[in-house]
């Protein structure tokens, strides 16, 4: 009787993460019937093969691992499995964002604990025991397992032949091995990036005549979604500083072409973008195209350095700081300013200057000081549906505090009596609870539209305006485009006067030969432009509609 209580206890706990997809994800009935059957009975046929049965299912540890991982993040998302970006967060993350994540959603951690330590514990104690099995209950056990496998064949294969379901992207634990091995082939594709790419030339020349110097500023947010931003017509005051800023241009109505930061901050420096991601892996980026133009180029990042592709697009500059290299922990946003100040009373000449935040990353509440709680509460000790107004005001507290350094930065660049134009832009944005499916976080394995939808502004100085007039006209006349941020790369080029090959000008909102988007993507986890029916649902298009936000 014992042996067959364990025996059951080691097949739920193997099978419990299928059983949990097969509630979360959508897909046809047979491949429902596929996910559970087949694993079910692969497990059930091995489990009681050899003689000790704890001794075996300690050796499936790795699904077991894989298992616990999905459960937490079914948990996070409400659905899908563990993904390639997901598995390069793992290694693109600081420690200190894998903390705070994980102190955030500490229910799914905790119930995860409870369910495969003390079994584990049991299977190593009863190993180490040799209890070992019956041959009569193995072979039943054994026939049992065969039968459904048997079962299970024809079920997959029918449920294969739709091109809705896939044994790559829909069998656990196969699609979380697929995926690992996509990351590990995509980390060695970044780790031979300056290799791959050290012959690239843009063919970069600064066409505009005047002789006025001008400073070019890139602002990449963090994490900033634009619901929340005044300027997009949010009800609170998040950002009343820029609300009284002239000469500056909005774009209510821009998407973020990937919900992960390692994605998307390519997108924003290079040529890359949804439709042609792959382009990265052998070109350069923005800072390179600069320098070729001749101008002076600098990257200032908040952020921690990963060895990814956003450190090596930054590494292009002529001058790199990441502020973490100086200062301990995780520094507020507003230590940029002084180093951004350097940077311009250095560097006189025509002048490229891209500078990386830490944004609205969680913990919200450790992104500004305490003074500068504005809305409040805004402490909480763990993220529940039931604390969203607190996250909220503690989210909006992040926004106001972006407010003010954006609005400081201008003020730099108003000192500097040669053109200056600044744009600002966030990677994605974040879920927050925000309707029925209880979303939290960024970087799911489908995106939402607050995850998505990202504020985009463009300032310019009176100097640039008279000067390149005609530029500015036709930037400001396209605020209300819908447009996504593949088009900052081109646009950036085209602030600068820098002519390239690369430019894609029908991309660029500084251009003549700018076009609207027929359908806009989205870059999925395997790399594939996704139009927006095939990767948001019916709420995101609720909520976009109510924004009068184009939805395709």
């Amino acid at each position: 009787m014992k042996q067959k209580l364990i025996f059951f206890l080691y097949l739920i706990v193997l099978i419990l993460p299928n059983l949990i997809l097969c509630v979360t994800e959508t897909m046809p009935l047979m491949g429902k019937m596929a996910l559970v059957l087949l694993p079910l009975g692969l497990y059930w046929t091995v489990l009681p093969m050899f003689y000790r049965l704890s001794r075996t299912f300690l050796w499936m540890f790795p699904i077991l691992f894989l298992g616990a991982f999905n459960i937490v993040l079914s948990y996070l998302f409400g659905k899908g499995v563990i993904a390639v970006d997901m598995w390069l967060n793992l290694t693109t993350s600081s420690p200190a964002e894998m903390g705070e994540m994980l102190s955030q959603i500490y229910p799914a951690v905790v119930a995860v604990v409870v369910i495969y330590i003390p079994t584990l514990a049991y299977a190593a104690y009863d190993a180490c025991k040799k209890t070992e099995l019956t041959i009569r209950f193995m072979k039943h056990q054994m026939c049992a397992g065969l039968a459904i496998l048997l079962l299970s064949l024809p079920i997959t294969f029918m449920a294969a032949r739709s091109d809705k379901w896939t044994v790559l992207n829909d069998l656990f634990p196969v699609n979380v091995c697929y995926n690992l091995r996509l990351a590990i082939e995509r980390q060695s594709v970044s780790e031979k990036y300056i290799e791959r790419s050290s012959n690239f030339v843009f063919d970069a020349v600064h066409t505009d005549t005047d002789t006025v110097p001008k400073v070019v500023l890139l602002v990449i947010g963090e994490t900033s979604r634009a619901a929340n931003w005044q300027l997009n017509g949010y009800e609170r005051e998040t950002t009343p500083l820029l609300m009284h800023t002239p000469n500056l241009a909005v774009f209510t109505d821009c998407m973020s072409q990937s919900n992960t930061t390692h994605k998307s901050i390519p997108i924003l420096l290079s040529p890359a973008t949804a439709d042609n991601y792959d382009v990265l892996y052998h070109s350069k980026g923005l800072l390179a195209a600069f320098n070729e133009a001749g101008f002076h180029t600098a990257f200032i990042s908040n952020e921690p350095r990963n060895n990814s592709f956003n450190d090596h697009l930054g590494e292009q500059a002529q001058e790199v700081m990441f502020l973490r290299d100086k200062m301990d922990g995780t520094p507020m946003d507003s230590l940029l300013l002084p180093e951004i100040q350097k940077v311009l009373e250095q560097n006189m000449s025509n002048l490229l200057l891209v500078v990386h935040t830490y944004g609205s990353h969680s913990t919200y509440s450790d992104r500004y000081e305490r003074y500068q709680a504005h809305f409040t509460p805004d402490i909480v000790l763990k993220a529940t549906k039931d604390n969203r107004d607190i996250l909220i005001n503690a989210y909006d507290n992040t926004i106001r505090y972006t407010d003010r350094l954006l609005h400081n930065i201008i003020m730099l660049l108003q000192t500097q009596g040669r053109q200056a134009a600044m744009l600002y832009a966030s990677d994605h944005g974040e879920d927050i609870y925000d309707d029925s499916r209880n979303l939290y976080l960024h970087a799911s394995p489908w995106p939402s539209y607050y995850q998505l939808h990202v504020p985009f502004l463009v300032w310019t100085n009176d100097l640039y305006r008279q000067t390149h007039a005609e530029r500015v006209e036709l930037l400001e006349s396209r605020t209300a485009e819908p447009i996504q941020t593949d088009c900052i790369f081109p646009t950036m080029l085209g602030l600068g006067g820098v002519s390239t090959p690369y430019g894609q000008d029908s991309l660029s909102l500084t251009s003549l030969k700018y076009t609207t988007k027929e359908q806009r993507t989205y870059l999925s986890d395997h790399n594939e432009p996704l139009t927006f029916d095939r990767c948001l649902e019916k709420e995101d298009f609720l909520v976009m509609k109510q924004h009068g936000l184009r939805t395709y």
